[in-house]
């Protein structure tokens, strides 16, 4: 069987802790987009660890990882998550493999990076990366296993870059490619193989739709394509080795960085949710905007990946609410008539993903319900938590027409419950 899991918002869903309930079966967990812009946050033993660029699959000792040829690596990053996994008594050897093609973040491609602040980007360089990728000038992980092809390469490349001196990026580089060589490989062959040995993988995106470069809100998205399709072109794998896609989608929405946000909250609202959710950007810790539920962003998002179920996650912030909303359409201000719901294709929908104005063309129409106003942390079935929750879960599924297969209601995978 092999899965894509892929978060169905703007990122910041929960993808690491529900990658990590799947992979604790799986033999393989394979990432196929973004780089160390994305911060999955997993709990191991009551550790809080955050892995940028490792597959939040390394915490089971049995399953193999992958960073894949579409990810793009801050080898300094990585070396600095491998350190820490081991500090934790986590085993990598022979379990971590990084593909060949797989390009590298360069310190001039964070120079460039956002210099304006107008995306709202982590400034970690990767936008710049993935240019110089389609530019056919980037930098290869390959390319470290050829110190005199990584200089000439380097060389032609600092040119438009006096401030930044050959000789001391190319000692840094050289000590990263002592540490990485040993993880090396061409990770499509060995994938490819695994799978038709029937083995469980897993093929984890980063960040969500919302934030792909085609689909997403552009331009205030990022680089790649976190869409379950690009895990084919991410890994080098055909797409009918995918056998079901699985979404992952917050009981609300946030988002960082810069960009619409339709349905985001009052003050009052947004800050209760934001403490008790602890929305704070796990790679550069910015506080994230929050706001309600937005079924018609989260409908497409499932159109566009095939998702036929989701995971819900983070249901526990809502608890201390009185009222909770979910935006079911959207009316186009200047004409009321004109609407669009995840249901419902109309002429002005593909606007939604399209337009920087998003929230300035278009108003959300809410369906409000019941808050709970109970704890659901402890809760380990569907059938006891509280009324109003219920409530709340079902008119979802309702308005997303997707089936809901698990609930998460704290930050451990303890904190679940199976439907």
């Amino acid at each position: 069987m092999v899965r894509v899991i892929v978060g169905t918002q703007w990122g910041d869903e929960g993808k690491g802790r529900v990658i990590e309930l799947f992979a604790k079966d799986a033999d393989v967990v394979a990432r196929y987009n973004g780089g160390a812009n994305a911060g999955h946050t997993i709990y191991v033993g009551g550790d809080r660890l955050v892995f940028h660029i490792i597959p939040s699959g390394i915490i089971y000792p049995h399953t193999i990882c992958i960073i894949g040829n579409g990810v793009v690596i801050d080898p300094e990053v990585l070396i600095k998550e491998i350190k820490t996994a081991k500090s934790k008594g986590i085993n990598i050897e022979h379990r971590l493999f990084i593909s060949d093609k797989a390009h590298l973040v360069m310190p001039y491609h964070k120079l460039r990076d956002d210099k304006d602040g107008l995306l709202g980007t982590t400034r970690m360089g990767i936008g710049p990366c993935y240019e110089d990728k389609y530019a056919r000038r980037g930098i290869r992980v390959a390319d470290l296993l050829y110190p005199e092809v990584f200089k000439e390469k380097l060389k032609n490349n600092l040119k438009e870059y006096p401030s930044l001196k050959l000789d001391k990026i190319y000692v840094q580089y050289k000590s990263f490619s002592d540490f990485i060589i040993p993880f090396i490989t061409d990770t499509s062959t060995l994938l490819n193989q695994w799978i038709d040995k029937g083995k469980e993988v897993i093929l984890e995106g980063a960040q969500g739709l919302l934030l792909d470069v085609d689909h997403g809100t552009y331009p205030f998205v990022t680089s790649s394509n976190p869409q379950a399709g690009a895990a084919c072109c991410g890994l080098g794998i055909g797409p009918t080795k995918i056998d079901e896609v699985i979404g992952v989608t917050k009981a609300y929405t946030s988002r960082v960085g810069n960009g619409p946000l339709p349905t985001r909250m009052t003050k009052e609202f947004e800050n209760i949710v934001r403490e008790m959710g602890q929305e704070y950007g796990a790679t550069t810790g910015r506080p994230r905007r929050c706001g309600w539920l937005d079924a018609v962003l989260v409908g497409k998002a499932l159109k566009v990946n095939d998702i036929k179920k989701i995971v819900i996650t983070k249901l526990d912030v809502l608890d201390k609410l009185p009222k909770v909303k979910i935006c079911k359409q959207y009316e186009y201000k200047e004409d009321k008539h004109r609407v669009a719901t995840g249901l419902q294709t109309c002429r002005r929908q593909a606007d939604f993903l399209s337009v920087a104005e998003l929230s300035s063309n278009f108003a959300p129409v809410y369906e409000e319900l019941d808050g709970w106003l109970s704890p659901t942390g402890s809760v380990r079935s569907y059938n006891k938590l509280p009324t109003a929750a219920k409530k709340y879960i079902d008119k979802i599924t309702e308005l997303i027409d997707a089936k809901i297969t698990a609930i998460c209601v704290g930050p451990t995978k303890e904190n679940t419950i199976f439907l």
